[in-house]
């Protein structure tokens, strides 16, 4: 499973973007987890956040949704931070 994070917004405006092929990682079942989370509760468009806070555009395998700040669910939150984290 290919996942991948585009952070946007905040205080400076600084995009960021990673992504992890979750293929061969011994945590692969638990991200594959929390992608279908993430999946579940993530909005066609990108919704409204708060001023000066961060925006999430998150694809696994094609699929992609938008989150922001401060509305991420924990499963949002974590595979976000791990992906941003650890990914190219």
């Amino acid at each position: 499973m290919r996942i991948s994070v585009t952070r946007s917004g905040g205080f400076a405006g600084i995009e960021r973007q990673a992504a992890l092929d979750t293929a061969g990682r011994p945590d692969a079942f638990h991200l594959h987890g929390l992608a279908r989370d993430a999946l579940a509760a993530g909005e066609a468009a990108p919704p409204r956040g708060v001023p000066d806070g961060f925006q999430y555009t998150i694809t696994v395998d094609g699929r992609t949704v938008h989150c922001a700040d401060p509305q991420l669910t924990q499963a949002q939150r974590e595979l976000v931070r791990t992906i941003l984290k650890e990914g190219s």
